[in-house]
């Protein structure tokens, strides 16, 4: 009896800290779930060490780290930087690992180019696109946005996508926009950026009824970054503070970001402090348990072209854990929910966020029947379907892969 040729192991590059990324760490570890041995190249912060090893997956930390809030030739300084050492990384492991697949995560597009001499010996390769970078650049940096960068950014997205084999995005409204782009329509598939419901679990932490001890706890977990309006959320805490002056309010923001500064002071100019916190960051494992302690999640992302065609995980685990929650108004969003799942808000607007946060509080029939029935959309967008469509892409390229290459492959 033949035996069967081992796996070779799958390759994959993010320009993010690992640890903080939920849907590398889903991809990956979905793919060491069905018994692929799976290297990651990411950013490394100055204390920690090189290598190291996340639910069975390796890391190989590179020595670039971000410059959150920075400007645009720090962020491209940083791109440049990670995209060399990534490709000079990558290259050189493949040649004793033998990597049966590269997959790429942006942002930027271009990283994808890190695995030019690999895709030359036939490793097929994937990209996965979690933001249109074009609508991003112009969303992040206005004064710098201009039509000729417009078109340049959608020149480099093109030709990445044009040079993977494959390519995923997170939602329908991202996958259509590239096949309008003209990117080959049975090269997208939308995969959603969905939480996985073994750790978002409620069952697994104490249950709070709503606002148990009288207070209102109001939970974001995120980036505090000019992409979420967080200063329309202390607004809103300001004008429930006018409405109801009785009503203990507490808002708890956990996340890190350029915007801390300006937040901490709207706080202070509101005459809020003592109903606000940021406690900074915490890690992705500690997310269920604070969202747990908490009796509204939010998702408070501002409307404009990039974050149109965008849907918060934050929105997703939050329902997970069957709290009720409120998020702006966003059309891919309303894409996905229907009336009478999730609270939504007008973008921008502090009163009408206040408005929607005090009727969950007054209307407790309607508060369980949304959350219900946000449970069970949550469920049906869970990443244990997304893994499927996942791990489906990836035995599609690998099995191509191995049907072409039926030969020795040269060494790089």
């Amino acid at each position: 009896m033949t035996r069967a040729a081992p796996r070779r192991p799958i390759c994959m590059i993010v320009h993010a800290y690992y640890e903080e990324d939920a849907r590398v760490r889903r991809e990956a570890e979905t793919l060491v779930a069905a018994g692929w041995e799976v290297d990651a190249f990411a950013l490394r912060r100055p204390d920690e060490e090189p290598t190291g090893v996340v639910a069975g997956v390796t890391l190989h930390r590179l020595p670039v780290g971000r410059h959150q809030g920075a400007g645009l030739l720090v962020y491209l300084a940083e791109y440049g930087a990670f995209l060399v050492r990534a490709l000079w990384a990558a290259t050189r492991a493949h040649r004793h690992r033998r990597y049966a697949l590269v997959e790429v995560h942006s942002l930027p597009d271009y990283l994808v180019f890190a695995t030019l001499p690999m895709k030359l010996v036939g490793v097929p390769v994937l990209l996965d696109l979690h933001e249109a970078m074009p609508e991003f650049f112009r969303s992040r940096f206005p004064r710098a946005a201009n039509p000729i960068s417009f078109r340049l950014l959608r020149l480099q997205e093109k030709l990445s996508c044009v040079f993977a084999d494959a390519v995923l995005t997170v939602n329908e409204p991202l996958g259509e926009r590239l096949r309008r782009l003209g990117v080959r329509a049975d090269k997208v598939t939308v995969i959603l950026d969905s939480p996985d419901l073994g750790l978002f679990d409620p069952s697994g932490y104490p249950h709070r009824e709503f606002m148990a001890d009288g207070m209102l706890q109001i939970v974001y977990t995120g980036a505090l970054t000019p992409i979420y309006e967080l200063d329309v959320v202390l607004r809103a805490v300001a004008e429930m503070a006018r409405r109801r002056p009785s009503l203990p309010v507490k808002a708890t923001f956990y996340g890190r970001g350029d915007t801390l500064p300006a937040l901490e002071a709207l706080a202070t100019e509101l005459g809020i402090e003592d109903r606000v916190s940021f406690p900074g960051r915490i890690p992705i494992e500690e997310v269920p348990r604070v969202v747990a302690a908490a009796d509204i999640g939010i998702a408070p992302t501002k409307l404009d072209p990039f974050t149109g065609m965008s849907m918060s995980t934050k929105l997703l685990e939050c329902a997970a854990m069957e709290k009720p929650v409120v998020a702006s108004r966003l059309p891919t969003v309303e894409g996905y929910f229907d009336p009478g799942t999730l609270s939504f808000y007008e973008p921008g607007d502090p009163e009408s966020l206040a408005t929607a946060l005090l009727g969950l509080v007054d209307d407790a029939p309607g508060r369980h029947e949304r959350i219900e029935r946000t449970r069970q959309r949550v469920g049906e967008l869970s990443w244990t379907r997304q893994a499927e469509a996942y791990m489906s892409v990836v035995n599609r390229l690998i099995g191509r892969s191995r049907r072409v290459g039926g030969r020795r492959m040269p060494e790089v």
